[in-house]
């Protein structure tokens, strides 16, 4: 007895573990396969409160997890992304996304033989992790995430496959009135919470009342209890985030709390509705009743509060104050410590605000080295702004380089994810440089304007203020290029501005040394070519900022002049090094495809005849006749897509527009 007892309890628990596993892994598959699309679904909230609400709906609906929604929208609550009632909106739609676990189950979970469907998923996506070229590569966890669950699923229902007598005590709990339907709520929001699903908490209880383990009643009061309990990710990730945060955590909370409360006044009725709307009496399609209970109540609590949301969000203001104390001057990163359940793809969105704030505190110091410059002379009080300007940006990179490493680990990180992750590491730190350098200018024009035998140096401070100002204009455009995005064209004027930085360091290096052989103080010059040499390492950085935003840049170059290079429209063509870009993106031809493309580049717009194209790719005589040219144009056509446009003018030739 005992034995069996221990073998149904680990079964059970075994069972769950799957469940679990497989809706973790079903989450993290749909989020990588997505990707940047969940962003785009945040990013086009508005201050409307139903476009919060349908948000909320779909990215739960997509990912099947409320509980990585509400610690999604509290994370970008605290990064300043959402506002407190766009966040409660979104959350308000999370509880009824999440409805559809509960659907899923009752629809698929006991109508046919789940388990038999499961292997044919889980080959599925197993095969698919090996194709990678295809765009459905991305989803292959998630087909495995659904066969787990299946086999979950279907080993929970044989786990739980109970004599009526070790059940008794649960309809001996549902016959003491209000009294076991509280300690229903309770179990159903202690389970929850302990295993961090209200869709597995939802999926068990179908499975007892299928089974006849569990009474109606008492199975709409645990599921109503499971709504109580998912607020837990929420609560948890609001911990040592700021005050909007835990606003955000505490609206949650209470509006599972309070719908629950009021559906408990309402029970009967609310039983009887559900009753009324499901086809069959509750004993004969208990799972169909369940799954509506759990629907009709997440959409009639959402109503009911929708039209509040600005109430909500005072009576939240009011019971959480901003704090008193002051504020610490060392950076805190704003975004929730990573986790496997949220998609990659906002966490890269979180850290590029980051970004964008690091750049200001380095545009800072930029704006007090070229007023310094300008006025010929730099205070204490200034280098001490600059140094602590530096020390914070320390903090930033060092803050921001921990939590990008923490997310390239996360298994729902796909190369894209892990690629972009990399590039902004390298952005940060090339940042934290240009701090370095910028602090290091300052206590350099701090000696060189104190010195006595500055004087002589007046006519010349101009040229110092022109550089630092080329390198400034630089610095902004970088900044430009991370808030907006960097084309093609920008990239070639950011290679032409690296150069002419480094030419008219040269330029002044040589002046430098003219006035030396005129018989100007040696020791004046030096600290004079120190600040040259710090002002263009600033630009050195500044590239390298702008590099890590394009990998390619300096392939994309290929030579010091950008001479060397054939454009059209976002196609770019070295012919030096017979590379070719489309956006940025390197695109590999064979060696005829290359040499008919960049003779229709340099005719860009003109008619090239069929006989011409022959003879100069394959110096072919103008009287044979070969299909090769016909293959090589569809080819081309085939690798760039809508990058280029080839026209075919019949019986004559080809043209690029």
């Amino acid at each position: 007895m005992i034995a069996t007892t221990i073998g149904q309890i680990l079964e059970f628990g075994g069972s769950l573990c799957l469940l679990l596993f497989g809706m973790e892994m079903l989450s993290n598959g749909i989020q990588k396969g997505a990707g940047s699309s969940l962003q785009t679904l945040l990013g086009k909230i508005s201050s409307n409160r139903f476009s919060a609400l349908l948000t909320g709906v779909a990215v739960t609906a997509i990912i099947q997890s409320s509980g990585a929604t509400t610690v999604m929208v509290v994370s970008f609550v605290n990064a300043e992304i959402l506002t407190l009632t766009q966040a409660i909106g979104i959350i308000f739609g999370a509880n009824i996304g999440t409805t559809v676990t509960a659907w899923i189950v009752s629809l698929f979970g006991f109508s046919f033989s789940i388990e038999a469907a499961a292997i044919p998923l889980f080959g599925f996506g197993f095969v698919l992790k090996y194709f990678k070229k295809i765009r459905l590569h991305d989803f292959a966890d998630s087909f495995m995430g659904f066969a787990f669950l299946f086999m979950g699923l279907g080993l929970l229902k044989s786990s739980m496959e109970l004599k009526p007598d070790s059940m008794a005590f649960l309809y001996n709990l549902a016959n003491l009135g209000f009294a076991g339907l509280l300690l229903g709520v309770i179990i159903g929001a202690f389970f929850t919470a302990l295993i961090h699903s209200s869709s597995a908490t939802t999926a068990i209880i179908l499975t007892m009342a299928a089974n006849n383990s569990l009474p109606w009643n008492l199975a709409a009061a645990v599921v109503l209890g499971s709504n109580i309990g998912s607020t837990v990710d929420a609560v948890m990730s609001c911990f040592k985030a700021n005050v909007n945060a835990r606003r955000t955590a505490a609206v949650h909370v209470g509006f599972n709390v309070l719908g629950t409360a009021i559906a408990l006044c309402l029970f009967q009725p609310f039983l009887a509705l559900v009753d009324f709307i499901v086809p069959l009496e509750p004993q004969k399609n208990i799972t169909a009743h369940i799954a509506m209970l759990h629907t009709i109540f997440n959409v009639s609590a959402a109503l009911i509060f929708l039209p509040f949301v600005n109430h909500i969000a005072k009576i939240a203001q009011n019971l959480i104050k901003e704090s008193t104390k002051e504020e610490s001057t060392h950076y805190k990163l704003p975004a929730i410590l990573p986790v496997t359940h949220i998609s990659s793809d906002l966490y890269l969105f979180q850290i590029q605000k980051e970004i964008v704030k690091m750049t200001d505190h380095v545009m800072t110091m930029f704006d007090l080295l070229h007023s310094a410059l300008k006025n010929r002379k730099i205070d204490e009080e200034s280098v001490q702004i600059i140094l602590s300007e530096e020390e914070y940006i320390d903090e930033m990179n060092h803050g921001i380089s921990d939590f990008l490493q923490k997310c390239i680990r996360l298994p729902n990180s796909n190369q894209k994810n892990r690629e972009d992750f990399s590039h902004l590491i390298s952005m940060t730190q090339n940042l934290e440089d240009l701090s370095d350098e910028c602090c290091s200018l300052g206590h350099t024009m701090l000696k060189f304007y104190e010195n006595p035998d500055i004087n002589s140096f007046e006519d010349h401070n101009d040229e110092l203020v022109a550089y630092f100002e080329q390198v400034h204009l630089f610095f902004e455009q970088a900044c430009t290029y991370i808030a907006l995005g960097i084309s093609d064209e920008d990239k070639l004027l950011s290679l032409e501005i690296e150069d002419g930085i480094d030419s008219m360091k040269k330029e002044l290096k040589r002046k430098s040394r003219k006035r030396i052989e005129d018989g100007s103080n040696v020791k004046a010059e030096l600290k004079y070519m120190d600040l040259v040499r710090k002002i263009e390492k600033a630009g050195d950085c500044v590239f390298g900022v702008i590099r890590a935003m394009s990998p390619n840049l300096e392939e994309l170059s290929g030579s010091e002049t950008g001479g060397d290079l054939l454009k059209a429209q976002n196609l770019i063509v070295n012919v030096k090094n017979h590379k070719v870009f489309v956006s940025g993106n390197e695109v590999k031809l064979a060696g005829k495809e290359y040499d008919l493309l960049v003779v229709l580049l340099k005719n860009r717009g003109n008619l090239v005849s069929r006989e011409e194209l022959l003879k100069t790719v394959w110096k072919y005589e103008s009287d044979i006749e070969s299909r090769t040219l016909d293959v090589h144009i569809r080819l081309l056509r085939q690798k760039f897509g809508n990058a280029i446009q080839i026209e075919t003018v019949r019986g004559t030739g080809y043209r690029l527009k």
